[in-house]
């Protein structure tokens, strides 16, 4: 073991850039996390658009990764991928998901749970076709989650796909995107003495049965 295994327990950080309170924070979570984003963009945060998918197999076991958030609305997140992946398949016998952002720089964290859709295959041909040609033949190259033998496998499959697409490569039917729809939100901000600020946004039926957002703040 490294040195740094007797001592992990020792770091430590004093939190102390920014709060978060209800009267400045907005009522609607996905202008709050408009503004959030925003923010990250302006500070030049490393990646301000990664964020960590989690989704739960068949065998109950989750599982999380880092994919790139490509766009956001009152509909919903949304991210592409490949959908015969481990994601894909879990996500198709279990469509529920958690998403989170992590902005170190600016210690603040924005978690995301809801139910998880394909958006249409009109948004995934014009998404697709927007990519650069190299990430479009890799979506034919890459098997995603399977076992390759090694990596001359994803070098020959994309010889072999832009050979024969040449400079139009179609969008391939297993690759696609998905659409979380919030029903849950919660802005983490760190504070001093780890009193951090924590708001969570949930859903609630109002009188007309719609659907609200109901702002109330959590224990750090």
């Amino acid at each position: 073991m490294s040195q740094i295994s007797a001592h992990i327990a020792d770091l430590r950080k004093s939190y102390e850039r920014a709060e978060l309170n209800e009267d400045a924070s907005k009522a609607d979570p996905l202008a709050q996390f408009d503004q959030w984003l925003q923010e990250a963009v302006s500070a030049q945060v490393a990646e301000p658009n990664a964020m960590t998918v989690a989704t739960v197999g068949n065998d109950l076991r989750p599982s999380t990764r880092i994919v790139l958030i490509k766009g956001y609305d009152a509909r919903g997140i949304v991210w592409y991928t490949n959908y015969d992946s481990r994601k894909g398949n879990e996500l198709a016998g279990n469509p529920f998901a958690a998403l989170q952002f992590h902005w170190v720089e600016l210690e603040r964290v924005v978690r995301i749970e809801g139910r998880v859709e394909r958006v249409s295959d009109e948004e995934s041909d014009t998404y697709f076709h927007s990519r650069p040609l190299d990430s479009r033949i890799g979506a034919w190259a890459s098997p995603q989650s399977q076992v390759i033998s090694s990596r001359s496998v994803l070098v020959t499959n994309a010889a072999k796909y832009g050979a024969q697409f040449l400079l139009k490569p179609p969008r391939p039917p297993h690759w696609g995107g998905f659409r979380l729809v919030p029903d849950r939100w919660e802005f983490w901000q760190g504070r001093k003495s780890r009193l951090h600020d924590r708001l969570r946004y949930r859903t609630e039926s109002g009188p007309d049965d719609s659907q609200v957002w109901v702002r109330e703040r959590l224990a750090p």
